[in-house]
């Protein structure tokens, strides 16, 4: 069965994004990026790159974690207003949103339905893993149903900003394996973690 994974950024103090939820790697974002760290997505994690990277370091490999992406609409958004209607062409594109009425993009999925059946219908279908992308919102609804973490755990703080899961996830503790890490130069973390 292919496993939900929610592979992300955060700081060392938990968050995904500012306050005001805007890509925190943009033009004008905060979140540091340095040459090892990409190298490392791109050995490792090719297919997580959006297009717009894919194509300017010339990434053309296929991926071996995930064929399907899955995102809340405001992480959706994010892309569009940057004018791309659809980051991730080169995966099974699904957004959930109860707003949106129609995708930007043809390829791009829209899903109104409950996360939780929609994510446990797509770990029967056959494939790679699914990765889910975000937000926070979307990653507390989907809480129960991730069966891998994988934290790109970055060396910086911000004080406040979008948490790793909403309050709406409830108290609920989890206890996670360590399965893989991998610590770069620049001081980033790749941490894999098991349900």
């Amino acid at each position: 069965m292919r496993k939900l994974v929610y592979c992300i950024a955060t700081t060392l103090d938990g968050h995904i994004a500012g306050p005001d939820g805007a890509d925190p790697t943009g033009p004008d974002g905060f979140w540091p990026v340095p040459a090892d760290y990409i190298r490392h997505l791109i050995a490792e994690y090719p297919e997580i790159l959006p297009v717009q990277a894919r194509t300017a370091l010339g990434v053309t490999a296929e991926g071996t974690h995930f064929d399907t992406v899955v995102e809340g609409r405001r992480t959706y958004e994010i892309g569009l207003r940057a004018g791309v209607p659809d980051a991730y062409p080169h995966l099974r594109h699904l957004v959930f949103s109860r707003t949106l009425t129609e995708a930007p993009a043809p390829a791009v999925e829209l899903v109104a339905t409950d996360p939780v059946v929609r994510a446990r219908e797509l770990k029967q279908e056959p494939g790679k893993d699914i990765w889910l992308i975000g937000g926070g919102e979307l990653a507390a609804s989907l809480y129960p149903e991730i069966d891998r973490l994988i934290i790109k755990l970055g060396p910086l703080t911000t004080g406040t900003g979008i948490p790793l899961f909403a309050p709406s996830a409830g108290f609920a503790p989890r206890v996670w394996t360590l399965s893989e890490h991998v610590v770069t130069e620049s001081g980033a973390v790749f941490l894999t973690y098991d349900a």
